[in-house]
């Protein structure tokens, strides 16, 4: 990539402890974290600095979409570069349900530009295959289309994984099917993660599902019933699986804070942040066309409904420094932890090395952000740079 320097050094206050540090980097790599012996007078003036954030959810982004096809000629390449704007600098591209060759041709394609493209083949960790192998129930299936969805297909899914040469990481898949326990062994087996999402599974088919090696929670409490039992019901479990890692969406509009607060105690440090990004994340407030649900608003407090339904949501539009911005500035928890739950945290769980975070020898995959008390004043984030492999990708 361009721009690579042999001999770098940043400075900023430490995410996790607020102390002014100086941060080596050499190769691409971090060579050393060291206390900054000579920080400004105010430490305001410095922005806070942490490893880059690790999106696990992508579907599209400032219009471009993974799952419009054909999808357009370099879209994970532009993808990848837009991204750095928001402080991800790892992701992975997320096909939903779909016909057999429309999400073939999705991942073909994904595939092929990682392999042709610098940039992309160093931001895209994998590829998350959401459905089609998720609940047919109205409101466990969400937007996905009922005509797709299907029972877990091991050949099926061999197919797909050799489109994408390999690349498909994280598969979700909803646990009431037959099939599903012998399919999640044989993922799991083969390095696949499968994550528990858009379903409507008894408790004996979740705790079935994470005995076989499931270990993971798609976008918990969302592609859910809008009405469940006191219990038992699907949430409770998979809260209650200690195996599984959860991923929440923090916009504010997609779960109540309750809730974030109650998963977040819980999970512990298996507690994740996802954007779960549409294509209309990153573009201004209007009104749109949505290729899976008619006309959709997005209102300038960043929400996306359903024109003729307001009360529906119609995806994410919020991304990453949304989320942290939002569990900080609501008391929900420190900037370390709601940074760690955005970046080292999914890192961790796909097994990426950006899991070292700030650690010496871990890849330089630094972000700066400037935000003052963070939050305290009521301001917002504000993205200042971004380090790729060592290099300046941002601004």
């Amino acid at each position: 990539m361009e721009n690579e320097s042999p001999d770098l050094q940043l400075q900023g206050l430490h995410y996790l402890t607020g102390a002014p540090v100086r941060i080596a980097i050499r190769q691409g790599r971090i060579a050393g974290v060291e206390p900054l012996n000579d920080p400004p007078a105010s430490l305001r003036q410095l922005p806070w600095i942490g490893p880059g954030f690790v999106d696990l959810q992508i579907n599209g982004y400032a219009g471009m979409d993974f799952n419009t096809l054909p999808i357009a000629p370099h879209t994970t390449s532009r993808l990848s570069r837009a991204l750095w704007s928001e402080g991800v600098t790892s992701f992975f591209p997320t096909v939903i349900t779909n016909s057999e060759d429309a999400i073939l041709e999705a991942v073909s394609a994904i595939a092929r530009e990682c392999e042709e493209d610098e940039a992309a083949g160093s931001a895209v960790a994998g590829i998350h295959l959401e459905g089609p192998f998720i609940s047919p129930e109205d409101g466990a299936r969400g937007a996905h289309s009922r005509a797709y969805v299907r029972a877990p297909d091991w050949p099926l899914f061999q197919r797909w994984q050799e489109a994408a040469r390999g690349r498909i990481k994280i598969v979700t898949v909803s646990p009431e099917w037959p099939e599903a326990e012998a399919f999640i062994r044989r993922c799991a087996d083969s390095g696949v993660l499968v994550s528990i999402g858009h379903t409507a599974a008894a408790p004996d088919q979740i705790a079935r599902a994470v005995a076989a090696g499931a270990a993971m929670s798609t976008h918990f409490g969302n592609g859910a019933h809008p009405v469940l039992p006191r219990h038992p019901n699907y949430l409770w479990e998979q809260l209650a699986a200690d195996e599984l890692w959860t991923c929440l969406i923090a916009d504010g509009f997609h779960l109540p804070d309750s809730v974030l607060k109650v998963a977040m105690k819980v999970k512990g440090d298996k507690a994740l942040l996802v954007s779960d990004a549409v294509m209309f994340s990153g573009m201004p407030a209007g009104t749109y066309e949505s290729h899976i649900g008619g006309k959709v608003v997005l209102t300038p407090q960043g929400r996306l409904q359903m024109a003729d339904q307001p009360q529906l949501l119609a995806g994410s539009v919020k991304m990453l420094p949304a989320g942290v911005s939002h569990l900080v500035k609501r008391g929900l928890c420190s900037l370390g932890e709601a940074w760690e739950m955005a970046s080292v945290r999914p890192a961790k769980r796909v097994g990426l090395p950006f899991s070292a975070g700030l650690e010496a020898g871990a890849p330089a995959d630094v972000l700066l952000i400037e935000w003052g008390d963070a939050g305290g004043d009521g301001s917002e984030p504000r993205i200042a740079g971004v380090y790729k492999n060592g290099v300046s990708v941002w601004p």
